[in-house]
Formats: C-alpha cells, sequence, structure tokens
C-alpha cells in the first residue's frame, strides 16, 4: 500500500513549495461530503474543494453527463468548432442572471482568468483603465487578478512590480470596524486624491469576501456601489466565483441585495469539480471587445460545459437554495450555541448567508485581538479527528465552512460533533499553555 508518508516525499521533490497544502495528506476516493485517504482514512468534507462542490464529490446527476459527453467528444475548442452544450449553457445562465438586461455568457476555466477577462470587456467597453477593488479581496494568482487581490502575504510576495492604474479601499465590515460609511468616504477621497473617475473602467467586489474572511458587504453598500457606477459610468463586475450556485441560499449572493451587475464573474462550483468559469454580463457591455479578443483553446471545455448544465438540473431538482438555507441554519446554531455552553471566549463571531458559514477566533472575547494560532491548530486538530476545515481572513483567524450542500443531516451533525470536540481539545490546550 502507498502511504501519505511515501507520496509526501515524492511530492516534496517533485512539486515547488510555493504549490502549498493544508495537508500531508493524499486523496484516493471520495463521494458527496465524505473522501478516504490513501491509508484509508475517512474524513468528512466541509472544505468542498474550496467551494467547488456544492454538489458534492461525483455527483451522480454530473457523473453522467460527463459520462455521456465522453461517448462523443473530449476537445474541439470552441473557436474552431462549436457545440450546442456550451450555447445551451449561455442561454441558460443568461436567464438565470439578476436582472432584466439582456445578457451574454463566454465560458473560460479558471476563477482567475474570468475575472482578467472581465476587466478587458469593461476596459473596452470604457475605453479607459483604471480599476477599483477592495481590501481583503481574493481575485485569483495572475498577475492582473494579483493586483486586485488585496492581501499581500502570500500573494504577492517576491512578485512585484503590480499591474499600474489598480486602486484598493477598504471593505466594509463592521465587526473589524470598518463601517460603510468608511468605505464609502474611502472612495470620495479616492476619487478626489489619486483617480478621476472618468477614468475607472469597473469597480469589483464580492458580494460576501471569500479568503478576506466571509464578511457580507452590506445590501445599502452595494446598492450604493450600483448607483456610483451609474452616476460615472464605471461597470461594476460582481465577483460570485466563491460566492455563486446556491452556497448563500440564492443562485447568486448578489441577489440578496436587489442590485443587477453590469458583469458577473462565475467559475468554482459551476461545473461540480471539473474546470469551467465564464463572465456573464449585460449583451451590449460583452460586445464591446472585436472578435478575437476573446477566447481561449481550452475555455469552456465540452466536457466541462456538459457537467454544468447538469449542476444546474441537481440545483433546481434538489433545491439546493432551500437546502443551503437549512444547512446554515444548523451550522449557525450549533456554533453560536458552543459559545455558550462551554463559554468559550475565543469565538468572536459567527456569520454567513446561506450555508457560507464564518467562525472568528479571538482572544480574551476581544475582536481586536485575533487568534491565528488556535485557529491553524482548530485546523490540524479537526484533520486529526477526520474533518476538513479551511481558515482564512486577513488576520488568519476565521474558519470557513465549505461543506456540499447535498450532504446529509446525519453527515453535517456528524462534522459538527467533531469540530465541538476539536475546539475544545485546542482551546482547553491554549488555557493551560497560558496558566504555565
Amino acid at each position: 500500500m502507498t502511504t501519505n508518508a511515501e507520496l509526501q516525499k515524492l511530492r516534496e521533490a517533485a512539486v515547488p513549495r510555493g504549490v502549498s497544502n493544508l495537508l500531508p495528506v493524499f486523496t484516493e476516493r471520495a463521494l458527496n461530503a465524505e473522501l478516504w485517504d490513501v491509508e484509508g482514512k475517512r474524513y468528512i468534507d466541509f472544505a468542498g474543494g474550496i467551494a467547488v462542490l456544492n454538489t458534492g464529490h461525483l455527483n451522480p446527476t454530473v457523473k453522467a453527463a460527463v459520462a455521456a459527453q465522453l461517448e462523443k467528444f473530449s476537445h474541439t475548442c470552441f473557436q474552431v468548432t462549436q457545440y450546442e452544450s456550451y450555447v445551451r449553457l449561455a442561454d441558460r445562465l443568461n436567464k438565470l442572471a439578476p436582472g432584466s438586461t439582456p445578457k451574454k455568457t463566454m465560458f473560460l476555466s479558471t476563477g482567475a482568468e474570468a475575472v482578467e477577462n472581465a476587466v478587458k470587456i469593461a476596459r473596452a467597453y470604457t475605453k479607459r483603465s483604471a480599476v477599483i477593488a477592495f481590501s481583503g479581496a481574493f481575485h485569483g494568482r495572475t498577475m492582473l487578478t494579483m493586483g486586485l487581490t488585496g492581501k499581500v502575504a502570500p500573494y504577492k510576495l517576491g512578485f512585484g512590480p503590480m499591474p499600474g492604474e489598480v486602486y484598493h479601499v477598504p471593505f466594509p465590515a463592521e465587526y473589524l470596524g470598518v463601517p460603510q460609511s468608511c468605505s464609502l468616504h474611502a472612495l470620495d477621497t479616492l476619487f478626489k486624491a489619486d483617480v478621476d473617475p472618468a477614468r475607472v473602467a469597473a469597480i469589483i467586489i464580492e458580494p460576501v469576501q471569500g479568503e478576506g474572511g466571509f464578511y457580507a458587504a452590506p445590501v445599502e453598500f452595494l446598492r450604493a456601489i450600483r448607483k456610483l457606477c451609474d452616476e460615472h459610468g464605471i461597470v461594476m463586475i460582481v465577483d460570485e466565483v466563491q460566492t455563486g450556485f446556491a452556497r448563500t441560499g440564492k443562485l447568486f449572493a448578489i441577489e440578496h441585495s436587489g442590485v443587477e451587475p453590469d458583469l458577473m464573474t462565475i467559475a468554482k462550483s459551476l461545473a461540480g469539480g471539473f474546470p469551467l468559469s465564464g463572465v456573464i454580463g449585460k449583451a451590449e457591455i460583452m460586445d464591446a471587445p472585436a472578435p478575437g479578443g476573446l477566447g481561449g483553446t481550452y475555455a469552456g471545455s465540452p466536457i466541462s460545459c456538459a457537467a454544468a448544465l447538469a449542476v444546474l438540473d441537481v440545483i433546481e431538482k434538489e433545491r439546493l437554495c432551500e437546502r443551503a438555507n437549512a444547512i446554515g441554519t444548523t451550522m449557525k446554531t450549533r456554533l453560536n450555541g458552543l459559545r455558550g455552553r462551554f463559554a468559550l471566549d475565543c469565538i468572536g463571531d459567527v456569520r454567513g448567508l446561506g450555508a457560507m458559514i464564518a467562525l472568528e477566533l479571538i482572544k480574551n472575547g476581544d475582536a481586536r485581538q485575533a487568534d491565528p494560532d488556535l485557529t491553524k491548530a482548530l485546523v490540524a486538530k479537526a484533520a486529526a479527528n477526520g474533518l476538513l476545515i479551511l481558515s482564512c481572513g486577513t488576520r488568519a483567524n476565521v474558519i470557513r465552512f465549505l461543506v456540499p450542500l447535498t450532504a446529509s443531516d446525519a453527515i453535517i451533525s456528524e462534522g459538527l460533533d467533531v469540530l465541538e470536540r476539536s475546539l475544545l481539545e485546542v482551546a482547553g490546550a491554549a488555557v493551560e499553555a497560558k496558566r504555565a
């Protein structure tokens, strides 16, 4: 039997250290919200491939659609010979996208590509170049998206200089002492001090920050951004890469605000584990680039498009938006209950839309004192106990939960039991260390 240790040794010799890993564990197989490593150890998956598996590992509907496509062809390149699944998927997403303005959709392979192309489209449409993003944002690791990302370590270290004409303003997060009025004031100051709004092509925002800590943008703030963009002819890009496809209790998180974006980037759970991303936007804006200005050899893979059509079927038939809300209620109730039952002052905040839930860990009950060490210890202890969870946040002190929406109540309950036990173990160890 191949062991995790043997594969880890090979990994260290063959793969660069810049590609980081959460655990020295290698997956052998997975199903819905569970996976097993090469040594046979079982894990409950509350990470979901970083928000890719809203419909679970190897969803049978998705699996069947991919198998059927593989009987036909695997690749032609859409720019050479077209195929039905691409246009059917684009048409379906155009109808599902928020707002009544006619839409068009293009497909790519990764979230970063989607963001890059959204900026390209916005620049082509406005004939402007500047882009505004937010602190704590994550939009990708390519050069432009790295510049848009609002976090230096580890994403920007050693990779400068950053792209020009990219500006950042604070993202509103009441828990961190940043009200939306502060963010709006910063935008106003930016327009007066650094960039004329007439030179701004786009403002890009996550309706709920992913890597930044699962902070949801206030509805009033998103509406204010929409109004600001309308006043100055700026394209509003909403990054739904992590929030999309039922995770927040709506198909897209921006729907909670009633705002219609100009462009929307999608990826992750779009194709149930197969690489596919896209840009959905107002038809007039999407048509701004000249023929040949958009595309890619692997963009809109026929296998991934078939998978995505199946994902949309699953979301609709299994009512996963409603399921996300039920899961979120269960998780928030359990997590808040932990704080009360065990008087854990390390639990600073429990928040989230739908099943996009976060647990913020702090020291001494003080929101100003983040506890990244406890967070790291909890991730490791949970894995040792058979639960996969992820950390995030600009202060590295947030646990984010991305359990597949198809997970059973029993699996979710079991996972929360493991989380509770793990948190009590690491929190107790921290208390004992403090006493010593």
